[in-house]
């Protein structure tokens, strides 16, 4: 048999990754195979020896689009038929704002983002158009705009200078700096959270990115759906259903779910790598987010054994399944590989990271690193704020 020089590389590579040891591996080995697609989605993490499962991008416009219009129906429903007064209410409304936050993060995660890439439909005509009808009506920066940005950010030279988004996002209007200590991070984030300022100016900066684009048919397209929406509905009488089913998810919840999400997407590496520049800040400027935690210990009493379950599953139901389908939607657990790999299988996300970090990301000085959980990520990035030089953004 014939041994080539990448053969030989291959195999040595393989041999220096190290070897896979993570939540999903111990989900995977102690609970039921009929469980292990929920956990994969879940997780956004494929259980050993997994094979993938691709979709094509469409199906991501479709589940969003989905979402969306299920998620209005419902909220809707609940406020038309049902006494504000009783628990079906009030389940019902939070499904439905749920469902359209989540959709309209798929919009803005996936559809928005990865048209800028041209990697949703086929011709770039198509993606710049749909990319174009979502910022005109989710209120996103103009497309072409945010395209433009969106490329510097992939570039190692402008990544956390004054050119970068997530500069911008988290200094100028998150307003959080670095050699601030980690709990006061923490106080100013929840603060601006629930603050109608912040919200207020967060609004303002996204609608003047929108509807007071440069390009006039673009702001029109905008002024016409918003206002053929609040206008119908003040004379349908149902504008309070239209403010609570579609505008709160469209502002408050979105932007809530943002702040989050960009958080917990980039870490800030030492003032030492970001002045080299280069794949190492690539490496260490991003990390893998994934909702979950390792299962129970299993050596315990039966009785410890079965209040770690219960208490372990009651997390992964709860809090773990509201991020994922909240903030961490369609591939933004996996937002280091789209760093790493903007081109490359990003619809098949969870497998196509996994199998790059068991081969140990060829091409790039260091492999993978990942967080279990959004707020461990947060905290993380925290951390590494409150250690960085106060004038690090300028």
């Amino acid at each position: 048999m014939h041994i080539t020089k990448l053969d030989i590389e291959t195999v040595t590579r393989l041999a220096d990754a190290p070897t896979r040891s993570d939540p999903r591996v111990e989900m995977a080995a102690r609970l039921p195979a009929s469980l292990q697609p929920f956990l994969t989605w879940l997780t956004a993490k494929p259980a050993p020896g997994e094979p993938a499962a691709p979709r094509p991008p469409v199906s991501y416009v479709r589940e969003a689009v989905l979402l969306v219009l299920g998620g209005c129906a419902a909220s809707s429903l609940a406020m038309a038929v049902l006494p504000l007064d009783s628990v079906a209410f009030w389940a019902l409304l939070f499904c439905g704002l749920l469902a359209t936050s989540s959709g309209l993060g798929l919009f803005q995660v996936v559809i928005f983002h990865h048209c800028s890439h041209g990697t949703v439909f086929s011709t770039r005509e198509r993606n710049r158009m749909v990319g174009r009808w979502v910022s005109a009506i989710l209120l996103f920066k103009h497309f072409d705009m945010y395209q433009r940005e969106h490329m510097l950010h992939h570039n190692a030279n402008k990544l956390f200078t004054d050119d970068d988004e997530f500069t911008d996002f988290v200094v100028g209007i998150c307003d959080l700096h670095t050699a601030l200590d980690r709990r006061a991070l923490w106080r100013k984030l929840l603060i601006l959270l629930v603050s109608p300022w912040f919200h207020g100016r967060f609004m303002v900066k996204r609608i003047q990115g929108s509807l007071m684009s440069k390009e006039r048919r673009h702001n029109l397209i905008g002024l016409g759906v918003w206002g053929t929406l609040l206008i119908g509905g003040l004379l349908l009488h149902v504008l309070p259903i239209v403010l609570v089913a579609w505008v709160l998810p469209v502002t408050v919840l979105l932007q809530i779910a943002t702040v989050f999400r960009i958080l917990c997407e980039h870490r800030l590496p030492s003032a030492e790598i970001i002045a080299l520049r280069g794949k190492q800040l690539v490496c260490e400027a991003t990390a893998g987010v994934f909702p979950g935690r390792y299962p129970p210990p299993a050596r315990q009493s039966t009785l410890r054994r079965l209040g770690g379950w219960t208490l372990w599953w009651a997390d992964m139901l709860t809090i773990q399944l509201f991020v994922r389908v909240f903030v961490l939607v369609g591939d933004a657990p996996c937002h280091d590989f789209h760093h790493r790999r903007p081109g490359k299988r990003w619809t098949d996300y969870t497998h196509a990271r996994q199998s790059d970090a068991d081969a140990g990301c060829p091409g790039f000085p260091a492999n993978y690193v990942e967080s279990w959980g959004l707020f461990t990520a947060i905290d993380q990035n925290f951390a590494a704020m409150a250690r960085a030089p106060a004038d690090l953004f300028g």
